[in-house]
């Protein structure tokens, strides 16, 4: 898959299967609405138009099914007809499991993904995932030929008309954006360490015309960051700033922060996400001030690593007991969310990470948590999740109950819980929050990723396609306004307040 190219295409146009095998792709009740002469170019002459509607009147997905058209090289596939209230009407984890077992294979190929306008953005991520970027086996080094699939929307139902070349190019960028992630987080640890990343924000910010801030080594000591000097290995912080396209990066509405920790060490690779979230909201047209701060150490083991009962002053000027060193990525955070808001001035603080293990028993595999001091953005997240694919559930939110965890006789805090029974996702997202402080006016959201970003032993790209689906209405494109998840209401709200407006502007 690592050589495999996608290419969206408002009509991939027609050819014998035998020589571009075909995918045809949707729910049940939208393949029926595909017209024969729509798909007649692609599938003739192996496939005649009686045995195209005897294929669909023998789908019964359940949840999924499918049917061979021509031998192997053409395929229909059904997703779940109904979805629950908790998942996205795209079917987004079926159908990157329909693409991965049902395409056919082939240089060239092409998929026909039949869905409604409001699905394409989730779809078209969805099917990203089915072609991973990294491999190091030894055979595909010597398999130097490129493989390119094509995809076509065909769209039905409301706003069914064809598909814009700004909507195309939104897909591919998002697309890309998820597959880069993925190739990130499956590149190995011995390879990913804290230089070869700030290359990777390095080349990101040079497409866009930015040039990260770093702050490494003493430096970090000398400014207070407690946390990352004092690892075996050098600490290294990245910044990425998008000024919202105004002289004054305090004039142009809300300042928003995205923090990301990486921890590279000794039981797994499989982390965190988005790292290219920050360019592609760039290409998109982001309104505001942003700021994207990666928070990376090399966590392994030394003669000058953190300890059990060691004490450590972080940048918010609060004291932590370690009694868990396993518990680590939260610190990195807690030092990057008070640096968002002392010196970055944010107004809103999202910090997204592999947190806990814990968060799989919270929300299961496939939803990411959400812990935030907004219910307003709680419900956005979790809108935002079933609108793009990357599936979001709320932790509970009770710091007056369960921040109490941390106590500690020596220190303003320990690191980690004393009952590991009471909500210990919940608490890991507080002991970030505290650091910012629980009566904090701004809006602060924690994503805890720790499962979702991996099925199977394949890293998903998770978090790319939530983010920008977030703050679609912050930008200029349309179809990340129409996956956005509040609309004209909050237009209509907008009015009344104008610091709110600024905060509802990026939902």
């Amino acid at each position: 898959m690592a050589n495999v190219g996608l290419q969206f295409q408002a009509s991939a146009g027609d050819a014998d299967p035998q020589t571009r095998p075909l995918l045809l792709l949707g729910q049940l009740h939208h393949l029926h609405r595909v017209p024969w002469s729509h798909v007649r170019g692609k599938l003739q002459p192996r496939v005649t138009e009686e045995l195209w509607q005897a294929a669909l009147s023998t789908l019964n997905p359940n949840p999924t099914d499918s049917c061979p058209l021509y031998l192997n090289y053409a395929t229909v596939a059904a997703l779940p007809s109904r979805v629950s209230r908790h998942n996205s009407p795209s079917a987004a984890h079926f159908l990157t499991r329909l693409v991965r077992t049902c395409l056919p294979p082939g240089t060239h190929r092409c998929i026909l993904m039949v869905c409604e306008r409001a699905d394409a953005f989730a779809s078209a991520c969805a099917l990203a995932r089915a072609f991973p970027l990294f491999t190091h086996r030894s055979g595909a080094s010597r398999r130097m030929e490129k493989k390119t699939v094509t995809v076509e929307f065909f769209l039905v139902g409301q706003d069914n008309g064809p598909v814009e070349v700004s909507t195309l190019q939104c897909l591919a960028n998002a697309t890309e954006g998820v597959r880069l992630a993925a190739r990130i987080v499956d590149t190995p640890c011995n390879e990913m360490n804290t230089d070869t990343f700030l290359e990777e924000i390095k080349k990101v910010g040079k497409d866009v015309g930015i040039t990260p801030t770093i702050i490494r080594d003493e430096e970090l000591k000398t400014r207070g960051f407690g946390d990352q000097h004092a690892r075996d290995e050098e600490g290294l912080w990245g910044r990425r700033s998008h000024p919202g396209g105004l002289p004054s990066s305090r004039q142009a509405g809300p300042c928003l922060s995205l923090l990301d920790a990486l921890h590279l060490w000794l039981k797994n690779h499989l982390f965190q996400e988005p790292r290219k979230v920050l360019d592609l909201i760039e290409l998109f047209g982001f309104k505001d001030n942003l700021h994207a701060v990666f928070c990376l150490a090399e966590n392994s083991v030394g003669p000058n690593a953190t300890r059990p009962d060691d004490i450590h002053l972080l940048y918010s000027g609060k004291t932590v007991e370690i009694n868990n060193t396993d518990a680590e990525g939260r610190l990195v955070l807690a030092d990057g969310v008070s640096y968002a808001c002392k010196d970055l001035g944010a107004d809103i603080i999202l910090d997204m990470a592999t947190l806990t293990g814990a968060q799989s028993i919270a929300t299961g595999k496939y939803h990411a948590a959400v812990l935030t001091n907004s219910a307003e953005w709680e419900a956005a997240c979790v809108k935002a999740g079933r609108k793009c694919g990357d599936l979001v559930h709320p932790l509970v939110y009770c710091p007056e109950l369960h921040f109490s965890e941390f106590t500690s006789a020596v220190a303003d805090m320990k690191n980690s819980v004393a009952d590991r029974d009471n909500s210990p996702s919940s608490c890991a997202g507080l002991f970030i929050a505290s650091h910012i402080g629980f009566d904090w006016p701004g809006v602060w959201v924690h994503v805890d990723i720790a499962a979702p970003v991996h099925a199977g032993e394949r890293a998903t790209g998770f978090g790319v396609a939530l983010l920008l689906a977030l703050f679609g209405r912050a930008s200029e494109d349309p179809l990340l306004n129409l996956v956005s998840p509040l609309g004209c209401e909050v237009d209509a709200q907008e009015e009344d307040s104008e610091r709110d407006s600024k905060r509802r502007r990026l939902v």
